[in-house]
């Protein structure tokens, strides 16, 4: 029988010895949990209010419904709004449980402090003040603007059957399935266009983990200009630090590995812990995201197991850092190398207090400028004749991770893939996926994007494929 590397050895006694602990009675996390419950509520009525422009009425009844155990009402309660400042704060100290806070920052969102920090540690935040591009969006032709004239439907899309599918997506039968807004774009133009009321075009909100789709076009620019390697290490500096560094095998983590989801860390935000340890820590609590994601032990081979991390998109992010080489030129390129480029204006990426991005999930932005993003993809990487992104880069996007083969070839590159079993939709779809419903689906084969956003929760999760069929049923 052939030895587990000692490494590999200690790492799985520690994560069983952990997985014992959490199925006994009690909660030795509750501190986390409470706490971080305070956190979600800060960052989202924050982005709600200041980034959303939504009233407190519409946070409180669609964007926090899916909390247990809200603090106060859209009336009052244990909380604070600073209007001027920009920031919230979320309950009372108590029992050892901090009041949480979070405060807009121009160009980045709302960032949740620390929970010894208060308002007055508002202005040591990160902020973006980098111009706008110029022009009024609202007088520049789709889709680098938003002039977008109506065009009459191909003779091939029946328009009551498109009507259909948009009813489908919008007349839900369970109360906790909510769309926003619903975007068709056909060969290059809108072709329906639907919002909830109280949402408009205009309306930014939360992408959740369709955010990784964006890092990862982000960190394929670069690996397009030979600034990073899918199949190089990550070149991090790993905690906790051993007295020889060459020696951490966690080194022989690539790029690769991290964006297919098999990094082989010791996973952190599964099993129920996602609102207690591990990213929520930085999420919602203002621990740092860069420290987090570094500080897991290897317990697999990377690129052998598939485990849905937060920490290894960050990792990635990470790298990306390190390329781009100091923290301007980070914080700018996102805007400079993509956002500005194809008209995504209205997509604010939000950092933790520390400038690093939190791009696994903490972007807020449209429902156009995410079309814009898909149509980046169905345009091969091509935008106005300007080549973005290259082909083999969206090809690597779109190829099954090897780790997710034995569970039905899902998963690509920080995009989904339909599932082996699905044969109702076209193979070649991709997608993005976010918690309550963001998602960015790609379809080559008919020269499509559709875009729904959603503030869905409970146990009744929308399905993206069914959505394409239903859509696509509209075609004759």
């Amino acid at each position: 029988m052939k030895k587990l590397p000692l490494f590999i050895f200690i790492a799985i006694f520690f994560s069983c010895s952990a997985s014992a602990q959490q199925q006994e009675t009690y909660d030795y996390v509750k501190g986390n949990r409470l706490m971080i419950q305070r956190g979600v509520q800060a960052v989202l009525l924050c982005n709600g209010l200041f980034t959303s422009e939504r009233s407190l009425e519409q946070v409180f009844g669609q964007e926090l419904a899916y909390l247990d155990e809200p603090v106060g009402t859209a009336d009052g309660g244990d909380y604070e709004v600073d209007w001027q400042r920009r920031a919230v704060a979320i309950g009372k100290p108590e029992n050892g449980v901090p009041t949480m806070r979070a405060a807009f920052r121009e160009g980045i969102g709302c960032v949740v402090l620390a929970p010894d920090q208060d308002f007055d540690d508002i202005e040591s935040l990160p902020i973006l003040t980098t111009p706008p591009p110029p022009g009024d969006p609202a007088a520049i032709s789709w889709p680098d603007g938003d002039l977008a004239e109506p065009q009459p439907l191909p003779a091939y899309i029946d328009e009551a059957a498109l009507d259909g599918a948009a009813d489908w997506a919008f007349n839900r039968e369970s109360p906790e399935q909510v769309t926003l807004s619903l975007l068709l774009v056909h060969k290059g133009q809108i072709i329906l266009e639907r919002y909830a009321p109280g949402m408009d075009r205009k309306t930014k909100t939360r992408t959740w983990s369709t955010a990784k789709s964006i890092a990862a076009t982000l960190i394929g620019m670069l690996v397009d200009e030979g600034r990073m390697a899918l199949d190089e290490p990550l070149g991090l500096d790993w905690l906790p630090a051993l007295p020889s560094p060459e020696t951490d095998p966690r080194n022989a983590i690539t790029l690769r590995h991290v964006l297919n989801m098999s990094s082989g860390l010791y996973t952190v935000d599964n099993n129920g812990m996602e609102y207690a340890t591990g990213s929520g820590l930085a999420y919602w609590a203002g621990a740092s995201s860069a420290a987090g994601a570094r500080n897991r032990g290897l317990v697999r081979q990377p690129g052998t197991y598939w485990d849905y991390e937060n920490y290894d998109t960050i990792l990635g992010v990470l790298a990306m850092k390190k390329a781009l080489g100091d923290s301007a030129s980070y914080l700018e390129f996102p805007r400079r190398a993509l956002l500005d480029r194809i008209g995504m204006r209205n997509t604010l990426l939000s950092t933790d207090r520390f400038g690093d991005f939190i791009l696994s999930s903490q972007v807020y932005t449209n429902a156009r400028d995410l079309a814009r993003f898909g149509l980046l993809y169905l345009q091969n990487g091509l935008w106005n004749g300007e080549r973005l992104l290259s082909e083999e880069w969206i090809e690597f996007v779109r190829t099954p991770a090897p780790a997710s083969a034995e569970r039905g070839n899902f998963y690509g590159g920080q995009w989904w893939l339909v599932p082996d079993n699905r044969t109702d939709v076209p193979k070649d779809a991709y997608s993005t996926a976010g918690n309550r419903g963001q998602y960015v689906i790609v379809v080559p084969s008919h020269e499509l994007v559709i875009v729904r956003r959603g503030l869905d929760y409970g146990k009744q999760g929308f399905d993206r494929w069914d959505l394409v069929r239903e859509v696509l049923g509209a075609w004759e």
